[in-house]
Protein backbone atom coordinates (compact mmCIF):
# COMPACT_ATOMS: atom_id res chain seq x y z
CA UNK A 1 0.00 0.00 0.00
CA UNK A 2 2.66 2.43 0.97
CA UNK A 3 4.74 1.70 -2.13
CA UNK A 4 0.99 2.30 -4.28
CA UNK A 5 0.61 5.66 -2.17
CA UNK A 6 4.21 6.85 -2.93
CA UNK A 7 3.60 6.08 -6.70
CA UNK A 8 0.43 8.12 -6.90
CA UNK A 9 1.99 11.13 -4.98
CA UNK A 10 4.87 11.10 -7.69
CA UNK A 11 2.55 10.95 -10.65
CA UNK A 12 0.58 13.69 -9.21
CA UNK A 13 3.46 16.19 -8.56
CA UNK A 14 4.75 15.66 -11.94
CA UNK A 15 1.28 16.34 -13.32
CA UNK A 16 1.58 19.33 -10.92
CA UNK A 17 4.82 20.24 -12.26
CA UNK A 18 4.06 20.16 -16.23
CA UNK A 19 0.67 22.14 -15.70
CA UNK A 20 2.98 24.96 -13.69
CA UNK A 21 5.24 24.54 -16.99
CA UNK A 22 2.36 24.99 -19.43
CA UNK A 23 0.89 27.75 -17.69
CA UNK A 24 3.71 30.01 -17.35
CA UNK A 25 2.72 33.46 -18.36
CA UNK A 26 4.13 35.04 -21.63
CA UNK A 27 5.05 38.36 -22.29
CA UNK A 28 1.89 39.61 -23.59
CA UNK A 29 -0.12 37.32 -20.60
CA UNK A 30 2.02 39.36 -18.19
CA UNK A 31 0.91 42.69 -20.36
CA UNK A 32 -2.21 41.99 -20.51
CA UNK A 33 -3.20 40.84 -16.75
CA UNK A 34 -1.41 43.96 -15.56
CA UNK A 35 -3.80 45.61 -18.00
CA UNK A 36 -1.12 48.36 -18.97
CA UNK A 37 1.21 48.74 -21.27
CA UNK A 38 4.91 50.87 -19.54
CA UNK A 39 6.11 53.00 -22.24
CA UNK A 40 9.88 53.91 -21.67
CA UNK A 41 10.07 57.29 -22.87
CA UNK A 42 12.41 60.63 -22.64
CA UNK A 43 10.78 64.40 -23.21
CA UNK A 44 11.40 66.00 -26.67
CA UNK A 45 8.81 68.21 -28.86
CA UNK A 46 7.16 67.49 -30.54
CA UNK A 47 7.22 63.30 -29.78
CA UNK A 48 6.39 63.23 -26.40
CA UNK A 49 6.32 66.52 -23.67
CA UNK A 50 4.49 68.23 -21.10
CA UNK A 51 1.67 70.99 -22.54
CA UNK A 52 0.44 73.91 -21.05
CA UNK A 53 -1.59 72.62 -19.10
CA UNK A 54 1.65 70.12 -17.53
CA UNK A 55 0.06 66.76 -19.12
CA UNK A 56 1.70 64.62 -21.14
CA UNK A 57 1.16 64.78 -24.88
CA UNK A 58 2.95 64.89 -28.51
CA UNK A 59 2.73 62.47 -31.67
CA UNK A 60 4.62 59.55 -29.85
CA UNK A 61 2.18 60.01 -26.41
CA UNK A 62 -1.16 59.99 -28.97
CA UNK A 63 0.12 57.37 -31.35
CA UNK A 64 1.07 54.86 -28.63
CA UNK A 65 -2.74 55.47 -26.37
CA UNK A 66 -4.27 54.68 -29.65
CA UNK A 67 -2.14 51.34 -30.39
CA UNK A 68 -2.58 50.64 -26.43
CA UNK A 69 -7.16 51.29 -27.14
CA UNK A 70 -6.86 48.85 -29.68
CA UNK A 71 -4.73 46.36 -28.00
CA UNK A 72 -7.03 46.79 -24.43
CA UNK A 73 -4.66 47.97 -22.10
CA UNK A 74 -3.65 51.73 -20.65
CA UNK A 75 -0.52 53.25 -22.18
CA UNK A 76 1.82 54.18 -19.13
CA UNK A 77 4.52 56.76 -19.85
CA UNK A 78 8.23 56.26 -18.01
CA UNK A 79 10.63 58.60 -18.22
CA UNK A 80 14.16 56.61 -18.35
CA UNK A 81 17.35 57.39 -18.99
CA UNK A 82 18.31 56.76 -22.93
CA UNK A 83 21.45 55.48 -21.95
CA UNK A 84 20.30 52.37 -19.87
CA UNK A 85 17.00 51.40 -22.15
CA UNK A 86 17.41 48.01 -22.62
CA UNK A 87 18.81 47.34 -18.98
CA UNK A 88 15.60 48.35 -18.68
CA UNK A 89 13.66 46.89 -21.14
CA UNK A 90 15.37 43.46 -20.04
CA UNK A 91 14.85 44.04 -16.49
CA UNK A 92 10.94 44.74 -16.96
CA UNK A 93 10.74 48.20 -15.41
CA UNK A 94 9.48 48.81 -18.91
CA UNK A 95 7.80 46.94 -21.75
CA UNK A 96 9.03 48.72 -24.30
CA UNK A 97 10.93 51.30 -26.11
CA UNK A 98 8.68 53.98 -27.43
CA UNK A 99 10.53 56.93 -28.40
CA UNK A 100 11.84 58.01 -31.50
CA UNK A 101 13.99 55.00 -31.31
CA UNK A 102 16.19 54.67 -34.58
CA UNK A 103 16.09 51.31 -36.33
CA UNK A 104 19.65 49.95 -36.35
CA UNK A 105 21.30 46.40 -36.98
CA UNK A 106 22.77 46.25 -33.41
CA UNK A 107 19.52 46.95 -31.99
CA UNK A 108 17.58 44.45 -33.93
CA UNK A 109 20.19 42.14 -32.53
CA UNK A 110 19.21 42.39 -28.86
CA UNK A 111 15.64 43.71 -29.12
CA UNK A 112 12.38 42.95 -31.19
CA UNK A 113 11.42 46.11 -33.49
CA UNK A 114 8.33 46.74 -34.87
CA UNK A 115 7.08 47.55 -38.31
CA UNK A 116 9.01 51.12 -39.38
CA UNK A 117 6.45 53.72 -38.88
CA UNK A 118 8.26 57.27 -39.64
CA UNK A 119 11.47 58.42 -41.61
CA UNK A 120 14.41 60.58 -39.72
CA UNK A 121 17.92 62.04 -40.10
CA UNK A 122 19.83 64.10 -38.30
CA UNK A 123 20.51 67.55 -38.68
CA UNK A 124 22.81 70.34 -37.42
CA UNK A 125 21.41 72.74 -35.31
CA UNK A 126 23.51 75.75 -34.14
CA UNK A 127 22.25 79.86 -33.47
CA UNK A 128 20.94 81.32 -35.82
CA UNK A 129 23.88 83.58 -36.92
CA UNK A 130 26.02 80.98 -37.59
CA UNK A 131 23.96 79.02 -39.44
CA UNK A 132 25.62 79.79 -42.86
CA UNK A 133 28.78 79.34 -41.20
CA UNK A 134 29.37 75.64 -40.34
CA UNK A 135 28.64 74.42 -44.24
CA UNK A 136 31.91 72.20 -44.25
CA UNK A 137 34.23 70.21 -42.53
CA UNK A 138 36.91 72.89 -42.11
CA UNK A 139 34.30 75.33 -41.00
CA UNK A 140 33.00 72.98 -38.28
CA UNK A 141 36.90 72.09 -36.68
CA UNK A 142 37.26 72.81 -33.28
CA UNK A 143 33.69 73.75 -32.99
CA UNK A 144 32.40 71.98 -29.72
CA UNK A 145 29.13 69.61 -30.77
CA UNK A 146 26.80 68.39 -28.44
CA UNK A 147 23.97 65.19 -29.21
CA UNK A 148 22.94 62.67 -26.97
CA UNK A 149 24.73 59.52 -25.68
CA UNK A 150 23.86 56.63 -27.27
CA UNK A 151 21.81 58.35 -29.89
CA UNK A 152 22.00 58.39 -33.67
CA UNK A 153 22.85 62.01 -33.14
CA UNK A 154 26.34 60.50 -31.06
CA UNK A 155 27.04 57.78 -33.88
CA UNK A 156 26.67 60.70 -36.60
CA UNK A 157 29.24 62.80 -34.53
CA UNK A 158 31.93 60.45 -33.71
CA UNK A 159 31.56 58.54 -36.85
CA UNK A 160 31.20 61.25 -39.53
CA UNK A 161 34.56 62.55 -41.40
CA UNK A 162 32.71 66.05 -41.35
CA UNK A 163 32.60 65.84 -37.59
CA UNK A 164 36.64 64.40 -37.57
CA UNK A 165 38.40 67.43 -36.20
CA UNK A 166 35.29 68.65 -33.96
CA UNK A 167 35.28 68.94 -30.02
CA UNK A 168 32.54 65.88 -29.35
CA UNK A 169 30.81 65.68 -25.50
CA UNK A 170 27.76 63.85 -24.83
CA UNK A 171 24.59 65.08 -22.91
CA UNK A 172 22.25 63.47 -21.52
CA UNK A 173 19.26 64.04 -23.50
CA UNK A 174 18.59 66.07 -26.70
CA UNK A 175 16.87 69.01 -25.20
CA UNK A 176 20.17 69.49 -22.99
CA UNK A 177 21.57 69.79 -26.42
CA UNK A 178 19.95 72.32 -27.35
CA UNK A 179 20.34 74.72 -24.69
CA UNK A 180 24.35 74.06 -24.25
CA UNK A 181 24.08 75.76 -27.96
CA UNK A 182 21.81 77.86 -26.80
CA UNK A 183 23.38 79.51 -23.92
CA UNK A 184 26.62 79.14 -25.97
CA UNK A 185 28.67 76.36 -24.12
CA UNK A 186 28.26 74.38 -27.42
CA UNK A 187 28.45 75.37 -30.98
CA UNK A 188 26.40 72.65 -32.46
CA UNK A 189 24.11 70.39 -31.66
CA UNK A 190 23.10 66.73 -33.42
CA UNK A 191 19.21 66.12 -33.02
CA UNK A 192 16.64 64.53 -34.51
CA UNK A 193 15.02 66.22 -37.79
CA UNK A 194 11.22 65.20 -35.79
CA UNK A 195 12.45 67.31 -33.14
CA UNK A 196 13.69 70.07 -35.23
CA UNK A 197 10.31 70.73 -36.80
CA UNK A 198 8.94 71.29 -33.38
CA UNK A 199 10.97 72.51 -31.17
CA UNK A 200 12.48 75.19 -33.68
CA UNK A 201 10.33 77.63 -34.41
CA UNK A 202 8.83 81.27 -34.08
CA UNK A 203 7.61 81.86 -30.39
CA UNK A 204 9.40 78.66 -28.77
CA UNK A 205 12.20 78.75 -26.06
CA UNK A 206 14.58 78.16 -29.60
CA UNK A 207 13.85 80.65 -31.73
CA UNK A 208 17.36 81.64 -31.83
CA UNK A 209 18.44 78.30 -33.49
CA UNK A 210 18.24 77.09 -36.70
CA UNK A 211 18.97 74.40 -38.46
CA UNK A 212 22.26 74.25 -41.31
CA UNK A 213 20.40 73.65 -44.59
CA UNK A 214 22.00 71.07 -46.73
CA UNK A 215 23.97 69.49 -43.83
CA UNK A 216 21.53 66.05 -43.36
CA UNK A 217 23.43 62.77 -42.08
CA UNK A 218 22.07 59.18 -41.06
CA UNK A 219 18.83 58.78 -42.83
CA UNK A 220 16.64 56.59 -40.59
CA UNK A 221 13.47 55.07 -39.64
CA UNK A 222 12.12 54.67 -36.15
CA UNK A 223 10.43 51.63 -34.39
CA UNK A 224 9.50 50.80 -31.24
CA UNK A 225 11.35 48.05 -29.45
CA UNK A 226 10.60 44.98 -26.99
CA UNK A 227 12.20 42.08 -25.70
CA UNK A 228 13.56 39.79 -28.40
CA UNK A 229 11.81 37.45 -27.07
CA UNK A 230 8.35 38.80 -26.85
CA UNK A 231 7.37 37.66 -30.44
CA UNK A 232 3.68 37.91 -29.46
CA UNK A 233 3.24 41.66 -28.08
CA UNK A 234 5.39 42.33 -31.18
CA UNK A 235 3.01 40.91 -33.25
CA UNK A 236 0.00 42.61 -31.55
CA UNK A 237 1.61 46.18 -31.62
CA UNK A 238 2.17 45.87 -35.35
CA UNK A 239 -1.49 44.57 -35.59
CA UNK A 240 -2.27 47.38 -33.94
CA UNK A 241 -0.42 50.32 -35.65
CA UNK A 242 -1.64 49.18 -38.95
CA UNK A 243 -5.46 49.11 -37.32
CA UNK A 244 -4.88 53.07 -36.32
CA UNK A 245 -3.29 53.36 -39.91
CA UNK A 246 -6.39 51.91 -41.41
CA UNK A 247 -8.86 53.79 -39.79
CA UNK A 248 -7.37 57.39 -40.82
CA UNK A 249 -5.92 58.09 -37.03
CA UNK A 250 -2.47 57.63 -37.38
CA UNK A 251 -2.88 60.55 -39.91
CA UNK A 252 -4.62 62.70 -38.07
CA UNK A 253 -2.09 62.53 -35.37
CA UNK A 254 0.59 63.17 -37.53
CA UNK A 255 -1.21 66.10 -39.08
CA UNK A 256 -1.66 67.64 -35.90
CA UNK A 257 2.23 67.53 -35.22
CA UNK A 258 3.41 68.34 -39.05
CA UNK A 259 4.71 64.66 -39.07
CA UNK A 260 2.55 63.73 -42.27
CA UNK A 261 4.99 63.62 -44.36
CA UNK A 262 7.33 61.44 -42.84
CA UNK A 263 4.71 58.61 -42.23
CA UNK A 264 6.01 55.25 -43.31
CA UNK A 265 2.37 53.22 -42.30
CA UNK A 266 -0.49 53.90 -45.01
CA UNK A 267 -4.14 52.51 -44.29
CA UNK A 268 -4.63 50.01 -46.52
Amino acid sequence: MKKLLAAFLTVAMAAVSLAGCGTEASDWDYIKNKGELVIGITYFEPMNYKGDDGELTGFETEFAQSVCEELGVKATFQKIDWDSKEVELNAKTIDCIWNGLTINDERKENMGISTPYMENKQVMVTKAENADKYTSAEAVKGATVVAEKKSAGEDVAKGNEFFKEANYVSVDSQAKALLEVKSGTADIAIIDYVMSIGTIANGTDYADLKVVEGQDFAKEQYGIAVRKSDTETLSKINEAIQAVADDGKLEEIADKYNLTDLLLVKAK
